[in-house]
């Protein structure tokens, strides 16, 4: 079977995206398949990722209201381009224009490949609801943004499939309307997490950093800073929890939206930025050395960065709604009132406390337990069977 992923959201700079884009070029082609992304880029050409897997980029302006990503301005060029592909499946993850023109293109050139729309994204979250809290509920919000719901339900009768990566944004979905939406959730890099890279010298030195003895709470947060990450909510959170316990928090990651997290941290001195990596094994050392993640974003449809805390054995600190609460309410996790800076705050000091009397119950130094943790390669080998036909593909599947 040849796959096409005309993927608007690719790029070598992303997060979840791209780490879900890139195991899927490998995975698939592992699989006796023949895998093409087709992603916006800054001008024409392609990538090869091995005999049967290659990144075809599209020439592509930036997306005006996040300029670390482009968008698919040209439709006749981007039907070019599948009509040359000729696959067997195009998969379309962004809700916007592209999975309109890709729809257009099986009309008009009556195209033999099936269609499938995968949910990366949940707009409304991470915009609307965020632009009107404390002003409109949610409900208020989806009856002012019908037009959306709408546009959705016409891609439904349009595609053959939906694709949701979690159990809430189902939910959301089929409430709304959507007829052909089945779960597949996503999950980790297979062998890359684990609560054995636990580091007491790298934990001790992201404490120093922070400012802090080895006694204290060590937060970890990784993400971009964008807007509907909440970094500044969580930085506020931490220090209203630091006020009342020793707590330190490291962010990993980078943008062009620092200033208001710098802003927030307001000089706390243990609340500290720290650049981003592309050095995943360094990254899982230092998640597996924390003592717990914390995350901000109510707007993630599955949440990889929480599926990589479970898998290097953290406890979740995380908003009520989205991809990353219903991985909590799986795994133990603290949830908090999303956007809610001293509700953060009280889950916080709930998790230290928790932490003091394990740490009396157990003697110290004891590697935190592993948990079962759906992987990627989970998640590909359910879609590659609901794409062969062979049932639903995440019917009560997991993180778990």
């Amino acid at each position: 079977m040849k796959i096409v992923d005309v993927c608007a959201f690719y790029t070598p700079s992303g997060g979840g995206v791209r780490t879900y884009v890139d195991r899927k070029l490998v995975a698939v082609a592992e699989r006796g398949h023949e895998m093409v992304v087709v992603a916006p880029g800054e001008h024409d050409g392609e990538e090869r990722r091995g005999p049967h897997a290659r990144i075809r980029w599209v020439r592509s302006p930036r997306f005006p209201l996040d300029r670390s990503y482009r968008y698919f301005a040209d439709r006749q060029e981007l039907h070019r381009v599948l009509d040359e592909e000729d696959a067997d499946l195009v998969e379309v993850s962004s809700p916007w224009r592209s999975a309109s023109m890709v729809a257009d293109w099986r009309e008009t050139r009556q195209a033999r490949a099936r269609l499938s729309l995968i949910a990366h994204a949940d707009p409304l979250s991470a915009y609307a609801y965020r632009w009107f809290e404390g002003i409109a509920s949610t409900q208020a919000v989806d009856r002012a943004f019908d037009w959306y719901w709408r546009h959705l339900r016409r891609l439904d009768s349009r595609f053959d499939l939906v694709v949701s990566a979690s159990d809430s944004l189902t939910t959301r979905l089929r409430e709304g309307g959507l007829r052909k939406v089945t779960t597949d959730p996503m999950g980790v890099e297979p062998g890359q997490f684990s609560p054995t890279l636990r580091d007491p010298a790298a934990r001790a030195e992201m404490l120093a950093v922070c400012g802090l003895p080895e006694d204290a709470l060590l937060l970890i947060g990784v993400g971009r800073h964008a807007p509907e990450k909440r970094w500044p909510m969580v930085a506020q959170a931490a220090t209203l929890a630091g006020a009342r316990a020793p707590v330190g928090l490291v962010i990993v990651g980078g943008g062009s939206r620092q200033r208001p997290v710098i802003d927030a941290i307001d000089g706390n001195p243990h609340v500290r930025l720290l650049e981003p990596t592309t050095d995943r094994a360094g990254l899982a050392r230092m998640m597996a050395s924390a003592d717990a993640l914390i995350h901000g974003c109510e707007a993630e449809t599955f949440c990889f960065v929480a599926a990589e805390a479970i898998a290097s054995g953290l406890p979740l600190i995380v908003p009520d709604r989205g991809g990353a609460a219903d991985l909590a309410r799986k795994n133990d996790g603290v949830m908090y009132r999303a956007g809610d800076a001293p509700d953060a705050a009280e889950a916080i000091l709930s998790v230290a406390r928790a932490r003091s009397a394990s740490r009396i119950a157990r003697p110290a130094g004891l590697p935190k337990r592993a948990r079962p943790v759906r992987t990627m390669d989970d998640h590909f080998n359910a879609l590659l069977a609901l794409y062969a036909g062979e049932g639903d593909a995440g019917k009560d599947a997991a993180c778990r």
